[in-house]
């Protein structure tokens, strides 16, 4: 797992990227973890610099990339 930096976010507790694996990690505050798989550097980059989390991957992430739950 990589390392999570905390986010000021109303839904995302946390995000993470390993960049060997291209996986990009986000912890919600309501507990449920999830690991986006083939997601570029790129992606990660632009979700830290979102004015909303929340927004930017429900609009650039989720249904793009596959994902699983911890």
């Amino acid at each position: 797992m990589p390392d999570m930096i905390y986010v000021d976010s109303s839904n995302i507790e946390a995000i993470g990227y390993d960049e060997d694996a291209q996986e990009l990690h986000v912890q919600f505050l309501s507990g449920g973890y999830y690991v986006y798989s083939d997601v570029p550097r790129s992606i990660f980059d632009q979700i830290m610099y979102a004015p909303s989390k929340g927004s930017f991957l429900n609009r650039e992430v989720k249904n793009i990339y596959q994902f699983r739950k911890q």
